[in-house]
């Protein structure tokens, strides 16, 4: 052991900085291996992140996980990691340790009672396989050196023959997000396509806002946003600066400012024969009223306030009403932005995939440096994509590094 600067230099096989979802599950797969493994993390706690996903019961993966619920530069990347790390061999993991869990919808798969239960999980994995997890432990400076790395953290300085960089995006700043692994790989010779806030609310500006910002906390528990040819159907809600919920979230990875966004207020119903049949059973009734059986009645009065006349159904010719309906399924948001890093759950972009190698994670210009995670040029759909391709980019990483 060498001492320098009054700290003595640990000497590692590898050194995961990063003690997230990726980190630890790196960490854990080369530890099982008989590596010598140190994960390093700024943040006071392990897992932070994912503590409070999912409402604080971790949606920790989806059945349904396939490469093309992700996006990337290069669509193909992920392919190799998701096919030999699957939802299962995670499921495995959490039923060996007593975890009990439900399948909310779509294949989501959340903890019965807490996410801290996964954090236990990874960490008691860590202990069994020998790996030492030192959170509060900033890293101040990383240069390459004979034996591989020379990592300055706030313990002392420590040697590795392996690097992961497993520091996560931008996204969530108050849990501790930084843009520290896009600066490594920079540091190195990587590039880092451009980034920014996904699955994150939409906000509005000007008239756009004014019109609906006093419908906040009204929701459409069934909605379809539309950014081209992509499309999610889920839940849908207003806020007091624009649109969340399910639908947007999912979309808002696809949206950028300019964007033509497009909402189907009722998918599941042909508004347009809907609107004629009641004008022939309810011939009296205002369409304000009508529309509230069908949609939120404050939205319904709002539509009436603004857009539609609110008059008797009998009143309405037969086309009248079918193109309401045509507007309702193809009803135009003008969003201005977005809530950013702030909110977002993840971030869009990171390190550039065709500088790394698909089945390792390793760098293709600095052997023994890997990425990992959300700092990859990788980014999963809302419903425990994410979590999966942490895992599996980890475990893919876990089972070379070193």
């Amino acid at each position: 052991m060498v001492i320098e600067s009054g700290f003595p230099r640990m000497k590692v096989d590898v050194l995961v900085i990063g003690a997230g979802a990726a980190g630890l599950m790196c960490a854990i797969t080369a530890g099982q291996r008989g590596k010598r493994v140190r994960v390093v993390d700024h943040a006071n706690k392990a897992g932070k992140k994912i503590l409070m996903s999912g409402g604080g019961r971790c949606n920790f993966t989806n059945l349904g996980t396939t490469p093309a619920n992700f996006l990337s530069a290069n669509p193909h990347f992920a392919k190799s990691a998701l096919a030999r790390y699957t939802p299962w061999d995670f499921i495995a993991l959490v039923e060996k340790h007593g975890i009990r869990y439900h399948e909310k919808e779509l294949g989501q798969l959340f903890c019965d009672e807490s996410s801290k239960l996964i954090v236990r999980m990874l960490l008691d994995e860590c202990a069994a396989a020998g790996v030492e997890v030192r959170t509060g432990c900033a890293v101040s400076r990383v240069e390459t050196s004979e034996e591989g790395f020379l990592v300055h953290t706030a313990d002392g300085p420590v040697q590795a023959t392996s690097l992961v960089v497993a520091t996560g995006g931008l996204s969530i700043p108050s849990l501790g997000a930084t843009g520290f692994g896009y600066e490594l790989a920079r540091q190195f010779g990587h590039t880092v396509l451009p980034t920014r806030a996904g699955l994150v609310p939409l906000t509005l500006s000007g008239k756009h806002q004014e019109r609906y910002q006093d419908l906040a906390g009204v929701a459409l528990p069934v909605s379809e946003a539309r950014v081209g040819k992509r499309s999610f159907r889920a839940g849908l809600l207003f806020t007091h600066r624009g649109v969340s919920g399910p639908a947007i979230l999912q979309i808002s990875s696809y949206w950028q400012a300019g964007d033509d966004l497009r909402l189907d207020l009722s998918p599941e119903t042909d508004i347009g024969d809907w609107l004629v049949a009641q004008r022939g059973e309810r011939p009296a009734a205002e369409l304000k009223n009508v529309l509230g059986d069908l949609l939120p009645k404050r939205l319904a009065q709002r539509l009436c306030e603004v857009w539609f006349p609110s008059k008797p159904m009998r009143q309405f010719r037969e086309a009248e009403l079918v193109d309401i309906g045509r507007q309702l399924h193809d009803w135009p948001i003008v969003a201005s932005g977005t809530e950013g890093y702030r909110t977002a759950e993840v971030t869009l972009g990171g390190v550039d995939t065709n500088e790394l190698s698909s089945s390792t994670m390793e760098s293709k210009r600095v052997p023994g440096l890997y990425f990992i995670g959300e700092v990859v040029d990788v980014t999963g759909w809302l419903g425990g994509y994410n979590f999966q391709w942490a895992w599996a980019s980890g475990h893919a990483a876990g089972e070379v590094a070193g």
